[in-house]
């Protein structure tokens, strides 16, 4: 969507009911999806009713709390203010909403050390392919919460 591509099929999972239940779906038109019958095609939670109304209920708050839009706008400020830190070991900031990868330049020695940091200071990060800080907080995160942050992770990311 954001790329103005359009497949002919997504498969979607992991948060699609919010991290309560297991749910996955396939979106595509609905000529594409008639071309399945019944029975052609399953999964071991298929058809599940209480998945398929946690996910409902999950799609409906996602939509009407605004959090797609909490998501893009917090995730911008989110990457602007990240890239206003001056470090030695940021080779780049980048990111979609609130998922965003804070690249690390070779010499940094991995992210490992930065992200064991950021738990010590009470901020959740992931070391992706050992040179990446992934940052991934809450679609409800607000501005004063990235505040409080970004002093905390400028401090970590400018550490010797």
């Amino acid at each position: 969507m954001h790329e103005d591509v359009r497949p002919d099929v997504t498969v979607i999972g992991k948060a699609l009911a919010g991290g309560f239940y297991p749910v996955s779906a396939i979106l595509a038109d609905r000529e594409l999806l008639s071309l399945f019958t019944p029975g052609e095609h399953g999964s071991t939670f298929g058809g599940n009713p209480l998945a398929a109304a946690v996910a409902r209920a999950s799609l409906r708050v996602l939509t009407e709390e605004g959090m797609i839009e909490n998501a893009a706008e917090m995730g911008e400020y989110f990457m602007d203010q990240l890239s206003e830190i001056n470090s030695r070991h940021v080779k780049e900031v980048r990111g979609r909403g609130l998922l965003i990868g804070v690249e690390l330049k070779p010499e940094a020695g991995g992210a490992r050390r930065f992200c064991e940091a950021l738990q010590e200071n009470g901020i959740l990060a992931k070391e992706t392919h050992q040179h990446i800080i992934r940052f991934a907080p809450p679609l409800i995160i607000d501005q004063k919460t990235i505040d409080w942050a970004i002093p905390i992770v400028r401090n970590i990311l400018t550490m010797p």
